[in-house]
């Protein structure tokens, strides 16, 4: 277990999970699979070791690690089984919508259904 930690992002060997910077947020950080919320560098770094440690596979109630992952999990308001369903996902980029070329904004998403809101094409 590797995991690297820069003034700016914060990455690991042994998943394909990521952290970095909020854009124009000092103190703040996303974490690929907590899309949506951002977290100081503290907490972020617990989602990191939990997503490190994820890697690892096979993680259920009664393995020797479970009693980490539901503390770590509970310090991100998450349960165990929860943190675990997330971190299996494919990493999201936490990025912006880009703008498209010819200066037209992207349509918004839905974010229930990710499909593009009809209204707010209008």
């Amino acid at each position: 277990m590797t995991l690297t930690i820069n003034d700016t992002t914060m990455t690991s060997d042994r998943t394909p999970h990521t952290a970095r910077q909020a854009p124009g947020r000092r103190h703040h950080w996303e974490v690929s699979w907590l899309p949506g919320q951002t977290l100081d560098r503290n907490t972020t770094i617990t989602a990191m070791i939990l997503a490190d440690t994820a890697a690892h596979g096979d993680l259920h109630e009664g393995h020797r690690l479970w009693p980490h992952i539901q503390g770590w999990a509970a310090e991100l308001g998450l349960t165990g089984p929860a943190a675990i369903t997330q971190i299996s996902q494919p990493p999201r980029d936490p990025a912006p919508q880009q703008q498209p070329a010819g200066g037209q904004l992207a349509p918004q998403q839905d974010r229930a259904s990710g499909l593009p809101d009809k209204e707010a094409a209008d």
